[in-house]
């Protein structure tokens, strides 16, 4: 299970790496549309809807390396109260209430999402028609991303409670 567990976390590692530079991306579309408002007067016809797409996949894509990294909220004063065990249990029984109900909404919502997109031909409503279903199946793909990691904290929080009943 910790092989399990490592890997999950090497990946979401390593794409959350890949995908963080996107930010530098988006910072220089916008500081370009500025540029065009300034000097010419007049803003470019595809910087707004770009930015706005990239910003979305980038928020989603960077949600898996976000719980590996501990970056969600969580309630913590109460956890540090709890032993190691409890805290596994606590751990197990969130996962299982909270987030299984929130990733099948968001697997199935978000494919219907992405379906639907592509069905339609659906792009942007500006002067450049950009398609949103590459943007709408980020939705999708996050979904794996962020289950794969619950899978690899679930596994951390089993092995844990294995330690602490051998012990």
């Amino acid at each position: 299970m910790h092989v399990i567990a490592k890997a999950i976390d090497s990946f979401n590692e390593l794409f959350g790496r890949i995908v963080a530079p996107l930010i530098g991306i988006i910072t220089l579309i916008v500081l370009y549309d500025i540029a065009m408002r300034f000097f010419l007067g007049r803003p470019s016809d595809w910087a707004f809807d770009v930015t706005k797409m990239l910003f979305g996949a980038h928020f989603m894509l960077m949600a898996a390396y976000g719980l590996r990294h501990h970056a969600h909220v969580e309630v913590d004063v109460l956890k540090r109260l709890l032993s190691r065990k409890k805290q596994a249990v606590l751990e197990l029984i969130g996962y299982a209430v909270f987030f299984v109900p929130f990733i099948w909404l968001m697997l199935t919502y978000g494919w219907a999402f992405f379906e639907r997109s592509i069905s339609r031909g659906e792009t942007t409503y500006g002067m450049v028609a950009i398609p949103v279903y590459p943007v709408k199946g980020v939705i999708v793909l996050a979904a794996v991303l962020i289950l794969l990691q619950a899978i690899a904290v679930v596994l951390r929080a089993i092995i844990q409670l294995r330690e602490e009943n051998h012990a």
